[in-house]
């Protein structure tokens, strides 16, 4: 039976309750709802807007534009925290069995990630994940897209203590992350759809981009 991206995650926060203790639940929910306060999601780049022609390495060290990319269709640009995160590894897995279905519709799927492409690439080897992932060390591009924010200071012994070393997958101090988005990119860079929740506990929905996907297609907008 195939269990939805949303069941999968349903059934990981129900463990997550269960094992974690609840001290420690309040503080991360209180840092997920300061970051929804803070007007992040509505002020980051969106439908309507034009992705820059940024430049990053993939996981093999190879840099090309995002105009690459957009010269061969279309580009599903999936902006994800890192391997170590959980509901990442879950959406990306997502979006792994979903490549047919966007091969189909003639759209690349691309994943970003402040990992370095070492980091980067053990995680699409741990996931077994035939996916091109850009590595955006120091977020230079997520902040671009007003997408970063500074793990709060609460949250990094938490963080240690479930054996996750930001700095070393990032390969810099900072404590920088993205807010996790999804975003659909014409050919000319123009954003058609975005996806972004302060919450990286909520992701969007494989069939929901094929669905958002055959839409602009059937209005001529891909």
């Amino acid at each position: 039976m195939m269990h939805t991206l949303e069941q999968k995650i349903k059934a990981y926060d129900e463990q997550k309750q269960r094992q974690v203790p609840a001290p420690v639940l309040a503080l991360m929910e209180e840092a997920t709802r300061s970051l929804q306060a803070s007007g992040l999601e509505q002020a980051a780049l969106g439908r309507g807007e034009r992705m820059p022609d940024f430049a990053l390495p993939d996981q093999h060290g190879v840099v090309r534009p995002l105009s690459h990319y957009l010269a061969e269709g279309p580009v599903l640009l999936n902006v994800y925290r890192g391997g170590w995160c959980p509901y990442c590894n879950m959406e990306m897995q997502a979006l792994n069995a979903v490549l047919p279905a966007l091969r189909e519709r003639g759209v690349n799927l691309i994943g970003m990630t402040p990992e370095t492409p070492s980091s980067a690439q053990d995680t699409l080897t741990a996931n077994g994940l035939a996916i091109t992932v850009l590595s955006d060390e120091g977020n230079r591009v997520s902040a671009a897209l007003g997408l970063v924010f500074e793990l709060p200071e609460a949250l990094r012994p938490i963080y240690a203590g479930f054996g996750i070393d930001i700095p070393a997958s990032n390969g810099d101090e900072s404590f920088t992350l993205p807010v996790p988005a999804s975003y659909i990119i014409g050919q000319d860079r123009t954003v058609l759809y975005h996806f972004i929740n302060a919450d990286y506990t909520r992701r969007v929905e494989p069939a929901a981009l094929l669905a958002e996907l055959d839409r602009l297609a059937k209005a001529g907008a891909l």
